[in-house]
């Protein structure tokens, strides 16, 4: 049988096939909160980065903020009465929502710079603002001036769409309103890398420079950007990639003006939230990746995008799926004979600099509940369960846990361990009792600490006639148990009612070895014998 390759691998192969020097580049508009489906950039990117080092290259990897893009409205999350004097402005330059960064842009670009880095994806990070006023788009913008008619023929042809007369590849920044999307280009000085505008918006006219003083229009920026970084692989959203859409004409733009070869295109799907649709931040449709960060283990959203081709579309739901998601990852990481592409899925889902915990986070989860989100008795229950590890990693995951329960369990999946004999107890059958009973007395003479599988084992022995917990119990009984009262699901019942005082309740196995022994017998105990 062919083994099969992953994509992230056969992307690789073919850019070193194409090009001796790998630069690869991502980026996003930091209008918004920069979610998880904008996350599945940047993890693309990561991935092809990781396959082509693996392979021995040592490539480039860049992330580009495209923080001198205007704000284009105000959205849903912004105050009218504040933003909207801001509309027009470029984002770098527009006050902070908090005031506890120096631009608007760095609001929603600092928490995103700190996931990547929780993440283990480590690119350099350029703000575009920082590169215009270090003059690293002089050059692309005197071309792109020059050859405006050859530019727009392109655009037009690529799009179906005329292009206005007035239309410049360059848009300026007005002294007068600051807005970067008002001004008209009448004219520019290559020498003097100085542009000349009038601004209907506020009246203003007059010159600003090349270097800072506006910015190239969306169409003629990307290709620039391949050309002065030497971009030769990005990942982009399916919208870029439509027939007569950006990347198209930034294949031409490319080529014919910038005299660059256009990268390797990686097209993703969006991430889908549920049953709402693709994420946005303008429409606030969105699970921001920092959110995400704080109930999920990192390797588990790297494995989301690492185990699905980027141009399927995911659906993502941080509830119960969720909790399945993390699931599916952690027995592909435990797997005892994993195929070498389940092997490379698994690696790529991972990084050396992220710590990991072996507690399944559904163990943990049930954990968290008995233990009431007592970090102490927490790593007490961890270790008991078999799980030695380093208490600052128990607690990373029980705080993702904790979030988690807190902002997108399903409340079939939280529970609480009663203090006393719940008043539940009083419905249970005289059979119900005499397990419980039986079970407190098989727990009293176990000689060893007992597993899951213990637990599950003897639940399943009470079925079988001669078993030491079935004797016991028909000796309660003064007889033999009638057949249809020998139903697994009342045990378990009678097990979850005794403790959480509800008919159901975790799996079973790591419910129980949650709890020290002594706790259990008695409770059982007494239990079997409440009357209220």
């Amino acid at each position: 049988m062919t083994e099969i390759t992953h994509w992230a691998d056969v992307v690789a192969e073919e850019a070193m096939a194409k090009n001796k020097k790998n630069v690869i580049s991502t980026g996003i508009t930091p209008s918004g909160h920069i979610h998880i489906g904008n996350m599945r950039e940047v993890l693309t990117a990561d991935a092809v980065y990781c396959a082509l080092k693996n392979q021995g290259e040592e490539p480039d990897f860049f992330y580009i903020a495209d923080n001198y893009d205007p704000l284009r409205k105000v959205y849903p999350f912004l105050k009218e009465e504040e933003y909207a004097q801001h509309v027009g402005k470029p984002i770098s330059e527009i006050p902070c929502p908090c005031g506890e960064h120096k631009s608007y842009a760095d609001h929603f670009l600092m928490p995103f710079i700190e996931a990547m880095d929780t993440l283990g994806i480590h690119p350099e990070v350029l703000r575009t603002d920082e590169l215009y006023k270090a003059g690293k788009f002089v050059e692309a913008i005197k071309t792109a001036l020059k050859n405006r008619d050859a530019i727009a023929k392109i655009l037009e042809e690529v799009s179906g769409k005329e292009v206005a007369d007035d239309w410049s590849p360059f848009n300026p920044i007005c002294e007068g309103c600051k807005r970067i999307n008002s001004a008209k280009v009448t004219g520019f000085d290559e020498a003097e890398e100085t542009v000349s505008y009038d601004c209907p918006a506020c009246g203003t006219s007059g010159k600003v420079s090349m270097t800072g003083g506006g910015k190239l229009t969306w169409r003629v920026e990307w290709p620039s950007k391949w050309k002065i970084l030497g971009v030769t692989a990005e990942p982009f959203g399916k919208d870029h990639a439509s027939s007569g859409g950006s990347y198209d004409s930034g294949i031409r733009i490319s080529r014919e003006i910038f005299n660059h070869e256009p990268p390797l295109p990686i097209v993703y799907e969006w991430i889908m939230l549920g049953e709402k649709g693709a994420m946005s931040s303008s429409s606030g449709v969105v699970v921001s990746i920092s959110d995400m960060l704080d109930v999920v283990p990192p390797e588990a959203l790297r494995f989301l995008i690492m185990k699905t081709r980027p141009e399927k579309h995911i659906k993502f739901d941080p509830g119960q799926p969720l909790l399945n998601l993390v699931d599916e990852y952690e027995r592909l990481r435990d797997k005892d004979e994993p195929s070498e592409f389940e092997k490379r899925i698994v690696s790529l889902s991972q990084s050396k600099d992220v710590k990991q915990s072996k507690i399944p986070f559904k163990q943990m989860v049930t954990i968290y509940q008995v233990a009431g989100g007592d970090l102490n008795k927490i790593e007490v229950i961890a270790k008991r369960s078999g799980f030695d590890e380093d208490p600052e990693i128990i607690n990373l995951m029980a705080r993702n846990v904790g979030l988690w329960l807190d902002k997108y369990a399903p409340s079939f999946a939280k529970f609480g361990v009663k203090d006393t004999v719940p008043v539940q107890a009083a419905s249970l059958t005289n059979t119900q009792r005499a397990f419980l009973k039986a079970f407190a007395d098989e727990l009293a003479a176990a000689d060893k600490e007992l597993g899951p599988e213990d637990i599950q084992r003897i639940v399943y022995e009470t079925k079988e006639p001669g078993t030491t917990i079935r004797n016991n119990m028909e000796n309660q009984l003064g007889g033999e148990i009638p057949a249809e009262e020998i139903d697994t699901k009342n045990f378990f019942s009678a097990i979850y009612t005794a403790l959480l005082g509800q008919p159901s309740g975790p799996k079973a196995g790591w419910f129980l070895t949650s709890f020290d022994n002594s706790f259990l017998i008695q409770r059982f105990k007494e239990a079997a014998e409440y009357r209220p």
